[in-house]
């Protein structure tokens, strides 16, 4: 089945970014939020985007407004109904996306097909509970979607072939580089990549270097665009001891714990560049790394 509707559950960090390179690819794209605040301001988001990639000469002003045409932005479920692929995009919870997927299940076409964005969780978890687990995968995205190339596309154990097809479809069409991914917790780059970033705490914590120190140190020396702590930053703290946590409970392996200094950190409500503080402070004209009283 040719995709030529896509629904975007969420509109937050990843739902709003997925939203709009669905419709700057030519899609017509329902977006479903719970209220009309969140509305209001996932659009806003996508807006904002689009008046930048004007301003900068990266699209037409009519292409931007295109775009924005093609974006239907609600709080009802029933809006989805007709769309040919749904993707989900909310808080990284199972037993809410659960819930909403018995919702939406109930809704949409019965050959629709049903995609996850989810960094950490099984998808199996999710397909099994809709009625259409064959027709369910993995589409997992990075932030921003706007800019990061790369799409995760992964297959459960029951995702069909002509499912993992439609996967790969889609982001050719979003022109993502994309990477057949197994649904395995983390899937390959939260894998690698969250341990990496919870040693870099436990580093700091053990005294091996200061924050900028251990950031300068990967920058410069493993040719990496920012360093570990500033990565976590903008992943958000709390997003990266969510998936820590998940992928603990399912492998048992210390790296995956999340450090102490990060608990503690994500208590205070210090997210990282979301919440202005995390590793560094975000309220001047420059990050200056925080105390923590190591």
């Amino acid at each position: 089945m040719a995709v030529s509707k896509v629904g975007v559950v969420g509109g937050g960090l990843m739902g709003h970014g997925i939203t709009q390179i669905c419709a700057q690819a030519g899609w017509d794209v329902v977006m479903r939020e719970v209220d009309d605040d969140k509305v209001a301001g996932c659009v806003g988001k996508i807006e904002k985007q689009l008046a930048r990639a004007v301003e900068k000469g990266r699209m037409e002003a009519d292409e931007a407004e295109s775009v924005r045409g093609r974006i239907e932005a609600t709080t009802d479920y029933g809006a989805l109904a007709d769309c040919d692929l749904v993707i989900e995009a909310i808080t990284e919870d199972l037993g809410m996306k659960l819930e909403m997927w018995k919702e939406v299940d109930s809704i949409v076409k019965e050959e629709a097909y049903f995609a996850t964005n989810t960094s950490s969780l099984a998808v199996i978890d999710q397909a099994a509970s809709t009625s259409r687990p064959d027709r369910f995968l993995g589409l997992h995205f990075f932030n921003p979607a706007q800019v990061m190339p790369l799409l995760e596309v992964v297959q459960t154990v029951t995702t069909s072939d002509d499912a993992l097809k439609v996967g790969f479809e889609v982001g050719e069409k979003l022109g993502k580089t994309m990477v057949h991914a197994k649904d395995k917790t983390g899937f390959i780059v939260n894998r690698l990549l969250v341990p990496y970033m919870l040693d870099a705490i436990r580093a700091y914590e053990e005294g091996v270097g200061s924050i900028e120190e251990i950031d300068v140190a990967m920058k410069a020396g493993a040719n990496h665009p920012m360093g570990p702590l500033t990565l976590a930053d903008f992943v958000g703290l709390d997003t990266l001891a969510s998936i820590g946590s998940v992928m603990f409970d399912e492998y048992r392996e210390r790296r995956f714990a999340a450090p102490p200094t990060l608990r503690k950190m994500v208590a205070a409500g210090w997210y990282g560049r979301k919440s202005g503080k995390g590793f560094y402070h975000y309220s001047g004209e420059k990050p200056v790394p925080t105390e923590l009283g190591l």
